[in-house]
């Protein structure tokens, strides 16, 4: 005999139905205090760990065996040995190296080879792809606490504290490729407007750089037609979907002659790396490149933020606009100059090709001409010395360039000396972000041949303007 179910009352399935809810209540509860407490207690893609050290970055130098032992003067002024880490890379061993610089200079190693890749780019030549191996065997050498990973060419010239600087605005955590195109238009027509130009350097974050790694060498099978090590950086990375990071810090340089107008009218962020410096003129007159370099250094070691940061004041009484490129040049106009105007660059240069004219057109920034009369242009005072007193100011002293042009009484031709007076720039995130430039004012002097500004932070509505 079948034993009757007993019917559930309608309060048991009210109760069942109580408890479930509670159940997936506290489900989802739990679901969501958990990512709450991942969000919380690990740093997400957006914040910036523990500030960037030189130590965090590792460089890998391309170089040759004929090349190196010229270029390794350039290097040395820059690399700290007991701060950095990295490698130049050569296709064999120099002769007749100095091996007793080698305590100031960063190791050498012997690429690894790359005769099994096929290159067809007409009149250009395959070590390119031995250059462009350099990002795989730098990654692949196995330093620890690696959070970027530096490219650059033998004259590629860094200024290390800009470059932590610069980086430290961005999270290695994420897949970061960074660096500068060219100044000239052709050479972006010709090669990418999009790709980092390896002379400028280029940084890649440690977490794109592990996946790099390991797919490089078949993305060097795709690209056989290409010109340059760089191109062929780029287009793997262009495979794994990551665009440039520009960074206008990162100069490639190809312009050739005097980089004057390029230094005094630098964009408001800090310099990262000039390059090509065996094809431009001395930056400073009566010095020679390498002379030149360390002279600038002078000036880095000292506020390495502030250098060629531009900051433009106007003088009431006799109506002159003054330029500043703090540590490498002072200008000063006999007349007010729109401040726009004031921040366009000079065209001292030549584009890369030296077949092209200099136009406006040429280059990626705005340009302007020089007075072809020399007595027409803003006289020009050259970084000389810069010292700090105890209360941490730093003092800059800016010696005429001469000329032989006449001039009256309220010519700034009269003057011999430019004294700057500014506090260290120490630039935090915040300032890198949102970059304002800094404001200057003509002290008042005796009106003998030495003109004193001083720089200093702009007030919260203060506007730079001719009076």
């Amino acid at each position: 005999m079948a034993i009757p179910h007993s019917p559930i009352k309608p309060q048991s399935s009210s109760k069942l139905t109580t408890f479930f809810l509670i159940s997936s209540s506290l489900c989802i509860g739990y679901f969501f205090s958990s990512v709450f407490l991942l969000r919380t207690f690990h740093p997400s893609s957006n914040q910036i760990s523990s500030p960037l050290s030189l130590h965090q970055i590792v460089f890998g130098i391309a170089s040759n065996k004929d090349s190196w032992p010229k270029r390794k003067d350039y290097v040395k002024i820059w690399w700290k040995p007991n701060l950095m880490r990295g490698c130049v890379f050569v296709d064999d061993i120099p002769q007749n190296d100095d091996a007793s610089s080698s305590s100031s200079l960063p190791a050498v190693c012997v690429s690894a080879d790359t005769s099994r890749f096929r290159y067809t780019y007409r009149r250009g030549s395959r070590s390119a792809i031995r250059v462009a191996r350099v990002v795989l065997e730098t990654v692949a050498a196995g330093h620890s606490n690696v959070r970027w990973y530096v490219f650059g060419d033998d004259d590629t010239f860094f200024f290390p504290e800009n470059l932590v600087k610069t980086l430290s605005k961005y999270d290695d955590g994420l897949w970061y490729y960074i660096g500068s195109n060219s100044e000239t238009y052709d050479q972006n027509r010709r090669f990418n407007f999009e790709m980092g130009f390896g002379g400028a350097g280029f940084a890649i974050s440690q977490s794109l750089a592990k996946t790099l790694r390991n797919v490089f060498d078949s993305c060097l099978e795709r690209y056989p037609h290409l010109y340059g090590s760089d191109c062929r950086v780029h287009s793997c990375l262009a495979e794994l979907g990551v665009k440039l990071t520009h960074e206008q810090g990162f100069h490639q340089v190809d312009l050739r002659g005097n980089i004057f107008g390029l230094l005094a009218s630098h964009p408001l962020t800090p310099l990262v790396t000039l390059h090509h410096l065996d094809y431009i003129n001395p930056i400073y007159p009566n010095k020679t490149i390498g002379e030149s370099l360390k002279h600038l250094f002078k000036a880095v070691e000292m506020d390495p933020h502030r250098v060629v940061q531009q900051s433009v004041c106007y003088d009431r009484w006799f109506s002159w606009t003054i330029s500043v490129s703090w540590g490498y040049a002072v200008q000063i106009y006999d007349r007010h100059v729109f401040l726009t105007d004031a921040f366009n660059v000079q065209r001292t240069f030549t584009p890369w090709k030296k077949e092209l004219k200099a136009e406006p057109g040429s280059f990626v920034m705005n340009t302007m001409e020089i007075h072809e009369d020399p007595c027409r242009r803003p006289t020009v005072f050259y970084f000389d010395q810069v010292s700090s007193d105890w209360s941490g100011l730093i003092k800059s002293s800016y010696k005429k360039d001469f000329v032989n042009c006449s001039f009256g009484p309220a010519s700034p031709r009269r003057l011999e000396e430019v004294r700057v007076l500014s506090p260290k720039l120490n630039l935090d995130l915040k300032q890198l972000q949102a970059p304002r430039r800094q404001c200057c004012d003509v002290l008042p002097s005796t009106g003998g041949e030495v003109l004193d500004i001083a720089i200093r932070e702009c007030k919260e509505e203060e506007l730079i303007h001719m009076h």
